[in-house]
């Protein structure tokens, strides 16, 4: 169906009430007389006078019979009254949440494609709030800074440097999640796909993030690339969406080395501490666990290139990439996490190695 571009809104519709009281003085009566001849009690038909009260289909159809005015012009008269009204209320939750809209990197979401280009304030708060789906910033503030909804979002941004900016990167990973179709999330099948991810790491093809991602929907996990936001310099993120855990990632450092630590990173979260926190790498907030992160951190290593993999590649006097390219090999990883972890430890020259670090670009 079309939907029709330009609809007229009528910038003032009156109460049917007044209607209503001008052709009872026409008629000469008075509100209890129409009161006791509709059936109705006079209260009622005061507040409706006075415009307090709506007319309901019931009541049409009443006066229709003692004003020989058909119930459908009544009834198109409250309707259209209390659109008027709606929308003046809606226009005052915009109004009120202006301020709130001017804290978001408006244009930058623009440039990625997450809203469209809007002109004027109101237009772009009314954009961020359907972006959110949320009615007003009262809303957008009780579910990322009150945790009104614990089981959907369980930490407060509110001490975080960047809270809206946040909130909207995490809002895009939810959005493009639900366009993922998976599987139901089973521990065993996530544990079981990960040897072959790692194969995938180590290969590094062309097409890495597709096969990455239809591995784990397979576990049923999502995997989704949300690019860096303007003032929210993330790494990624898990967190469980109901019972589907999300992993959310920047590609932020555009290299190999560091998207596949950071994946594993939030493989780790998922298995090793279940659905009751949310997770945001690189962003200081209140409930975060430094012990969890670190369990964390550990996982991805022993994924990545295991501390004892490591020591053996230490042993080597001096390392050259034929070296490099064998360890690689050997323990099934790439050569860029290698690098990545000597140039990490400052074991290596940052110079050294740089041509086995691949780009990641993931658009």
């Amino acid at each position: 169906m079309a939907t029709k571009k330009n609809q007229y809104h009528p910038q003032i519709a009156f109460h049917p009430g007044e209607t209503l009281a001008e052709k009872l003085e026409e008629l000469g009566m008075g509100p209890k007389e129409f009161a006791i001849r509709t059936g109705k009690p006079e209260k009622t038909v005061i507040a409706i006078l006075k415009g307090k009260s709506s007319i309901t289909p019931e009541m049409a159809v009443q006066f229709e019979h003692v004003l020989k005015i058909p119930a459908h012009f009544w009834l198109n008269m409250q309707r259209n009254h209390d659109e008027y009204v709606a929308r003046e209320e809606r226009q005052e939750l915009l109004t009120e949440s202006t301020e709130w809209a001017k804290l978001f990197p408006f244009a930058d979401m623009v440039k990625k494609g997450w809203i469209s280009r809007k002109t004027t304030i109101e237009e772009k708060t009314s954009a961020l709030l359907a972006f959110f789906s949320i009615s007003n910033h009262n809303a957008w503030e009780d579910y990322y800074f009150n945790q009104q909804l614990k089981v959907a979002f369980r930490i407060s941004l509110a001490h975080t440097k960047e809270p809206y900016a946040i909130s909207a990167w995490l809002r895009k990973g939810e959005l493009q999640a639900s366009e993922l179709p998976t599987k139901p999330y089973s521990d065993k099948a996530f544990k079981a796909a990960l040897p072959e991810v790692k194969s995938i790491m180590a290969k590094h093809p062309e097409n890495f993030f597709k096969q990455l991602q239809a591995l784990c929907l397979e576990a049923g996990v999502k995997v989704v690339h949300t690019p860096c936001i303007n003032k929210a310099p993330i790494n990624g993120s898990t967190r469980w969406l109901n019972d589907t855990p999300l992993i959310q990632l920047t590609g932020r450092y555009k290299r190999n080395d560091s998207f596949w630590f950071t994946f594993f990173h939030e493989a780790g979260h998922i298995l090793l501490h279940g659905k009751k926190d949310i997770f945001l790498e690189d962003v200081d907030y209140s409930d975060k666990d430094l012990e969890k992160e670190e369990e964390a951190n550990n996982f991805a290593i022993k994924w990545t290139l295991s501390d004892e993999q490591e020591e053996e590649i230490l042993q080597q006097s001096s390392l050259t990439e034929n070296d490099v390219l064998e360890f690689a090999e050997k323990f099934n990883t790439h050569p860029a996490i290698i690098i990545g972890r000597l140039h990490h430890k400052k074991l290596l020259h940052p110079s050294k190695g740089r041509q086995f670090i691949e780009p990641v670009e993931l658009g």
